[in-house]
């Protein structure tokens, strides 16, 4: 309940930031977003009632998984693109998203800090009240990143559009198929993903937490390859030709006969699953006019957390019955469907720099 109600909270204040991005300084979202960043930590280290957790994670900035789904991502996206000429595009989204994931597997070594620190007497819920103030500060310190952002220059009212023009088509069609990837990523988020590794081969915490930071280094190194890749097979062929082996990879973790197969498994599909990250990014971007980039982001990013935030009560219904591989298959067999479904539909359609 947790992770779907945070996943929800997140879409819908994606969308309400896309749409403002369009009429508001990016820069100063940018660090109202930080300032809730630090308030949902510190909530969550304050709090001790389920109710006030389950809305802390509703409004906050809590994400349960490791991936790109939060309130920072359509303003991120339209800073970024707005900075770069259109042929370095891809590889800046790579080194974005290299930093994020680096960064993010980094956080995940932190998680093993109440097995680290239980010699020195704090309790695990202690250990975990201080992680979650740090968290708030790391919002602190993100938004004093955003604060060295240049201020634009003000810009005529009428190029400040909120919505879609020209491209509603193509993002629609976009936000329909990585929905598709979403609902079907929402089975295996970390925090499943580590649930059946505890209960399937009794992985401890601090193991977990180890293999976490592996998996984010692999994904975050996956990022300069896939903009190498992007820019000599396309795009849209990277998104699909990395996601499906990485698919393949997940199916076969669910029956694994021992953890060595499970965790070997799983390290391939982190070094490949990722890659449509700044691929996916980069092409979201190029095939928008400049005007529309907020809003874009924006609702390319809502369906994804929208259908992300239905999956996990379900997975978490099979986990109960019984049925731990399920969700496994579930999120392996719907994202081949996904990337089969998108080389289709956009393999013709086509980024300025391709088309050369």
């Amino acid at each position: 309940m947790v992770a779907t109600l945070a996943l929800l909270g997140s879409a819908l204040l994606t969308l309400a930031i896309g749409f403002l991005g369009g009429r508001h300084d990016h820069r100063r979202l940018l660090l109202a977003a930080s300032a809730l960043m630090a308030g949902t930590g510190l909530a969550y280290a304050a709090a001790s009632d389920y109710a006030i957790l389950l809305l802390v994670a509703f409004v906050g900035t809590i994400n349960p998984s490791g991936g790109s789904t939060s309130v920072f991502v359509p303003l991120e996206h339209t800073v970024l693109s707005g900075a770069v000429a259109a042929v370095e595009r891809t590889r800046a989204f790579a080194r974005y998203s290299l930093i994020g994931a680096l960064a993010g597997a980094l956080g995940a070594l932190a998680a093993a800090t109440p097995d680290w620190i239980a010699p020195a007497g704090v309790s695990r819920l202690d250990a975990i009240r201080i992680m979650f103030a740090a968290y708030a500060m790391l919002g602190i310190l993100g938004g004093l990143a955003y604060w060295c952002i240049p201020v634009p220059p003000r810009q005529p009212q009428a190029r400040r559009r909120p919505s879609l023009g020209p491209s509603r088509g193509i993002v629609y069609r976009l936000a329909a198929l990585f929905s598709i990837d979403s609902f079907a990523g929402g089975f295996v988020v970390q925090s499943l993903l580590a649930l059946w590794l505890f209960e399937r081969f009794e992985l401890s915490l601090t193991a977990a937490s180890v293999f976490f930071f592996w998996t984010g280094v692999l994904s975050a190194f996956s990022f300069p390859v896939a903009a190498w890749i992007g820019a000599r097979i396309g795009l849209v062929n990277t998104m699909v030709f990395t996601h499906i082996p990485s698919s393949l990879c997940l199916i076969g973790a669910a029956f694994a006969p021992s953890i060595e197969w499970a965790l070997g498994l799983l390290l391939v599909r982190a070094a490949l699953s990722q890659m449509d990250v700044p691929t996916r990014s980069s092409y979201v971007m190029a095939v928008v006019t400049e005007d529309e980039r907020p809003a874009a982001a924006s609702i390319t990013a809502v369906p994804r957390s929208l259908a992300a935030a239905a999956s996990p009560v379900l997975a978490g219904a099979l986990f109960a019955s019984g049925y731990q591989i399920w969700p496994l298959l579930f999120c392996g067999g719907l994202k081949i469907l996904y990337d089969l479904m998108l080389l289709a539909a956009f393999r013709n359609i086509r980024p300025p720099e391709e088309q050369s």
